[in-house]
C-alpha cells in the first residue's frame, strides 16, 4: 500500500493501491456509457453483498445520511420507532428520528453489555412500533449485536428490522434473505458507508431495502426529504444512465473496485478472516495488560474498544504511536481517556498488526510499562492462523 501511516481507527480504514488507482481514473460524464457500466456493476455487487431481493441505493453522502434514508422511507411522522442501542452510534438514531417527527423509544445497554432479547420482547409487546433499529457493531464500544436473538424478537411483533451495518458490512454476514427462525423473519433494511470494512475512502451512503421496506415507502404519503427520498433514486438505481442528481463519479469507480476485491476474496472467507483478526488482535493486546471492553462472546470482528492498564496516559500514548506511523482513536463519552479504539477491518492485513503490536509494545516500554512484545506477537499469530 502507498499509505504512509497505518490507519487503524474505526474508519476510514486502509486503502489499497488498486482502489486509489480506480479513484484517480479519468472522470467521465455521469451519463457516459463507460461510467454507467461501472455503476451498474457496483450495484449488482452490492445486491450480492446483502443478498437482497429488493433494491440497493448508493449515493454521495456518509453513513449518517444512510441512517436518515433508512428511517424516513419506512417510518412516517407520528409513527413509533424503537431504538436498541449498544453505544454512542445506536443513540444517534434518537435525535435523527425526532427531527422528522417520529416518536422514539429506546432500550439502552450499559456500555460493554448486550441488550437482552427478553427486554426487547417486553418492550415491543407494550406498543405498536413501526420499526426497530439495531446497530450491528457499535463503533463506540466494539459490541456486536446478536442477530440470531434480536431479529426473531423484532419480527414476530410485526415491526420492520433496520440494521445499521456501518461498521459491519463486508466483514460480518448481513444476508437479507436469511430466515432467523421463521420464513418471514428477515432483515428489512441494511445501511452502511464506503469507508469501513469495504475499504474505500469516505463519501458514499449505501442502503439496501428489502420488499417489506419498499412497501412501507409506498404506503407513506409524503416523505420529509428530497435527496433522501428513495423514490427519487429508484429509477437511477434501476438504470444508472438516467439522471436525478449527479453521482460522485470517481467515488463510484473506487467503490466498484472495492466491491470487486470483496467478492474476489469471497464472503465466507472474508467473514472468517475478520473474525480471526478481531480475536487475535485482542489476544495480543491482553498480553500487554490491556482489557477489551466487550467480552469475547459479544466482541466485534471489526473493531475493539480497549481499556488501558493502570497509569497509561491516553493522549501521550496515542501521540507516541502516531509519531511511529500508527494511528488509533480515542474512546468516547465516559470512556474518554480510559480506553482507545482500534479498527481491524477491510484491507487491514496480518503484517500490519504484527507491526502494530510491536509498536504498541515498544511504546509501553518507553512509558515505563513492561510489555512482552515477543509473547504478544506469538499469541496474535497463533490465534489468527487457527481460523
Amino acid at each position: 500500500m502507498r499509505n504512509k501511516d497505518m490507519l487503524l481507527i474505526p474508519g476510514p480504514t486502509p486503502v489499497v493501491d488498486e482502489i486509489y488507482d480506480a479513484l484517480s481514473s479519468e472522470t467521465y460524464a455521469h451519463t457516459d456509457p463507460r461510467f454507467v457500466k461501472v455503476f451498474k456493476n457496483s450495484l449488482e455487487q452490492t445486491k450480492k453483498l446483502f443478498n437482497t431481493n429488493g433494491e440497493v441505493f448508493v449515493v454521495a453522502g456518509s453513513g449518517t445520511l444512510a441512517m436518515e434514508m433508512a428511517i424516513i422511507n419506512t417510518v412516517a411522522p407520528g409513527e413509533k420507532l424503537l431504538v436498541i442501542s449498544h453505544g454512542y452510534f445506536g443513540d444517534r438514531f434518537i435525535p435523527l428520528a425526532k427531527a422528522f417527527g417520529i416518536q422514539v423509544e429506546t432500550i439502552q445497554a450499559e456500555w460493554g453489555q448486550h441488550v437482552r432479547k427478553e427486554v426487547v420482547e417486553e418492550k415491543l409487546a407494550s406498543g405498536d412500533f413501526k420499526a426497530v433499529t439495531v446497530t450491528h457493531v457499535d463503533t463506540s464500544t466494539g459490541i456486536m449485536a446478536n442477530l440470531d436473538e434480536l431479529v426473531p424478537a423484532v419480527k414476530k411483533s410485526g415491526a420492520l428490522f433496520i440494521l445499521d451495518g456501518v461498521c459491519a458490512a463486508a466483514a460480518i454476514e448481513e444476508d437479507m434473505q436469511k430466515a432467523y427462525g421463521g420464513p418471514s423473519y428477515t432483515i428489512d433494511v441494511v445501511l452502511t458507508g464506503s469507508q469501513k470494512a469495504i475499504g474505500v475512502p469516505p463519501g458514499l451512503a449505501i442502503v439496501a431495502f428489502g420488499p417489506r421496506a419498499l412497501a412501507a415507502r409506498e404506503a407513506i404519503t409524503e416523505v420529509h426529504g428530497y435527496y433522501t427520498d428513495i423514490k427519487n433514486w429508484l429509477p437511477i438505481m434501476q438504470d444508472p444512465g438516467k439522471y436525478y442528481a449527479t453521482p460522485p463519479v470517481n467515488m463510484i469507480y473506487a467503490f466498484n473496485k472495492g466491491m470487486e476485491l470483496v467478492m474476489a476474496e469471497g464472503l465466507s472467507e472474508r467473514y472468517r478472516r475478520h473474525a480471526a483478526l478481531g480475536k487475535a488482535v485482542r489476544a495480543g493486546l491482553i498480553v500487554y495488560g490491556m482489557k477489551p471492553l466487550a467480552s469475547e462472546a459479544i466482541a466485534a470482528p471489526t473493531l475493539s474498544c480497549v481499556l488501558y492498564p493502570e497509569g497509561v496516559n491516553d493522549v501521550e500514548f496515542r501521540k507516541r504511536l502516531a509519531e511511529r506511523g500508527m494511528v488509533i482513536a480515542g474512546a468516547l463519552a465516559s470512556l474518554a481517556g480510559k480506553a482507545f479504539r482500534i479498527g481491524h477491518m477491510g484491507n487491514a492485513t496480518e503484517e500490519m498488526f504484527v507491526k502494530a503490536l510491536q509498536i504498541v509494545g515498544e511504546t509501553l516500554n518507553e512509558m515505563g510499562h513492561e510489555a512482552n512484545i515477543e509473547k504478544a506477537v506469538a499469541e496474535f499469530t497463533k490465534i489468527y492462523h487457527a481460523r
